[in-house]
């Protein structure tokens, strides 16, 4: 039917309803028909003023928060599209607070009437029919009609009882249209979580053998989840790993987990102390985390050669050690979470603790689990879970971490949090010696001063002997000696220095086309850096590493000189096992 047809089918004053039916069989098609709502609600409001005979009509809908009520389509003498009133205000207001139609026969006679839209329009408006849209007590909005077309130009009683009746009509399509509209978007929103999930679990690492001695175990509450652990081999046969806690939940926490992973995993390719690795990590997402935001975590390399664990710990629960008589030590924090500040921390560098594991293993988890529901209603606690390690601490490392967190998965497979857990096991020393230890069999006096303590590793990385890694190097030696509390001075000397000792050893060592690596390491005590840098090439002449005369004015080869300018000792040596080169550095900061 269309509005033409409308009018011609307008019934006489006498029969009131003879056409209503069809009427409302067009509007309900209308509806029907499509999913653009504001479209549908033109449509009806268009057949609802040309049946009504009225000069003018405009939809209203109450905003959510209730408290405005906003002119969503309008049809006839007027455009009031895109106008907003107090929900209480006007007639329409009236009409919505009291959910309750009327006709206002004189406009002009009514004190609620506002004037300053004749003024505003131009437009005289003499008469009101408005009727409220609503289902139930439930209230949606309002439907107002202006200025009868015919007689006497003033709406009637028995026009309110139409105007009701087609109102309800359309409340019940409106709000059938906002939930269809709703569960449109809920499974919209459903794939979207679903993706976000698929892409949460690409990011963990992928399962192992049994023969591998670190396994882990993530089971989110929700289809994403906050929590997040890795491991992942490095280039000289160590592992490096973590494990986070983000706070809070939801899609929130999830983006936060999925870029805390991503840096630590792409950082801890190259930066092997633990400490640094997660300053920089905190300087990244100070920069960008939600206020209110934070990270728990641990990471960690461990030594599958020597069961040496050397870790740092933000903020996160205490990871535990069971030695081979069932006894544990408990690892707590000495420092706060990532996300909070970049100036917390003593130094700049998160503490480092390194143990050995000697046949025992390591556990690192997220408060989901010792605070996870047991099926007696009761939290399964710290004591609980040693109970539960010790139990199955003859089974393989996958199979155990199952049985641990099997009592938190209730009957309904439901989790008040998410359960993460890593597990290290010491499984003994018969693999060979691996790269990782590149300075061993250095003679005390080749490596360092009698007096010098090196525990505290600022930096080891192995990288390619290639041009275009040389800038990473820069910058993570630069942070480094930065977050080491080093004045900007020193950290620049380092900065040079080892530039010039790459530079020399890619171009003239290995030569620009040949493949081989580079160790760097760094260490700190109270008053000197230590550098050490070894590469594989061919045994240099000792005898013939000297600065070149700075008279001599030819391009090139200076770089010796530059760091002997710049560093207080620099030692050329021969490596132990008679392999390749090694070169000490120390510049002094007391």
């Amino acid at each position: 039917m269309t509005p033409a047809d409308t009018q011609a089918n307008r019934p006489p004053d006498d029969d009131p309803f003879s056409d209503q039916l069809e009427l409302l069989a067009v509007m309900g098609r209308d509806f029907a028909s499509t999913l653009d709502i504001n479209k549908t609600l033109y449509n009806a409001l268009e057949h609802i003023t040309i049946y009504m005979d009225a000069a003018g009509g405009a939809l209203f809908l109450l905003e959510e928060t209730g408290e405005t009520l906003t002119c969503h389509v309008c049809v006839g003498d007027t455009e009031i599209t895109g106008l907003s009133l107090k929900s209480d205000q006007g007639i329409v207001g009236r009409c919505v607070q009291n959910n309750k139609g009327e006709v206002v026969r004189e406009a002009a006679n009514d004190p609620s009437f506002n004037t300053s839209f004749d003024e505003i329009t131009g437009y005289t408006t003499r008469s009101i029919l408005c009727a409220p849209l609503s289902v139930k007590q439930q209230r949606i909005g309002a439907i107002e009609l202006i200025n009868r077309k015919g007689g006497d130009g003033l709406f009637s009683a028995s026009d309110l009882t139409m105007l009701e009746a087609l109102s309800s009509s359309a409340a019940l399509a409106i709000l059938n249209a906002r939930m269809a509209e709703s569960l449109v978007e809920q499974e919209r929103i459903q794939k979207e979580i679903e993706l976000a999930a698929e892409i949460q679990r690409s990011l963990l690492p992928a399962p192992q053998d049994d023969s591998y001695p670190i396994h882990g175990i993530n089971i989110p509450a929700r289809l994403v989840s906050g929590d997040f652990y890795d491991f992942f081999p490095l280039e000289d046969g160590r592992i490096c790993f973590a494990l986070g806690d983000v706070s809070g939940k939801g899609m929130n926490a999830a983006l936060l987990m999925a870029k805390t992973a991503s840096l630590y995993r792409c950082l801890g390719k190259t930066v092997h102390s633990p400490g640094l690795l997660l300053s920089i990590v905190n300087s990244e997402i100070c920069e960008t985390v939600t206020r209110g935001m934070f990270v728990t975590m641990v990471g960690g390399i461990f030594d599958p050669v020597t069961g040496v664990i050397r870790l740092a710990n933000a903020g996160h629960e205490p990871p535990l050690i069971c030695d081979g008589d069932g006894d544990f030590i408990s690892l707590p924090a000495e420092a706060p979470p990532l996300g909070i500040g970049t100036d917390l921390v003593p130094g700049g560098i998160y503490p480092e603790k390194e143990l050995s594991l000697d046949g025992g293993s390591f556990y690192i988890f997220t408060d989901g689990v010792t605070e996870g529901t047991l099926r007696d209603g009761e939290a399964l606690g710290i004591e609980k879970l040693k109970k539960m390690i010790c139990e199955y601490s003859s089974i393989p490392i996958k199979e155990r971490l199952k049985s641990i967190v099997a009592p938190l998965i209730l009957e309904d497979g439901e989790l008040r949090d998410d359960i993460t857990v890593i597990a290290i096991d010491d499984l003994g020393r018969d693999e060979p010696a691996g790269a990782q230890d590149i300075l061993s069999g250095t003679e005390p006096n080749q490596r360092k001063d009698k007096d010098e303590d090196l525990d505290d590793i600022l930096m080891s990385m192995t990288i390619p002997a290639r041009a275009n890694r040389l800038r990473a190097v820069r910058t993570t030696v630069s942070e480094a000696a930065r977050l080491s509390g080093c004045s900007p001075e020193i950290a620049q000397c380092l900065v040079i220095a080892v530039d010039e000792a790459l530079q020399n050893i890619v171009r003239h060592a290995y030569g620009a086309d040949s493949e081989g690596d580079i160790f760097i390491e760094i260490h700190r005590d109270d008053t000197s850096i230590t550098i050490f840098i070894r590469d594989y090439a061919d045994a240099i002449d000792l005898s013939k590493v000297k600065p070149r005369d700075l008279n001599d004015l030819r391009p090139g080869g200076l770089g010796t000189h530059f760091i002997r300018e710049v560093m207080d000792v620099v030692e050329f040596t021969s490596p132990p096992d008679g392999k390749g080169n090694l070169l000490r550095l120390v510049k002094h900061i007391d």
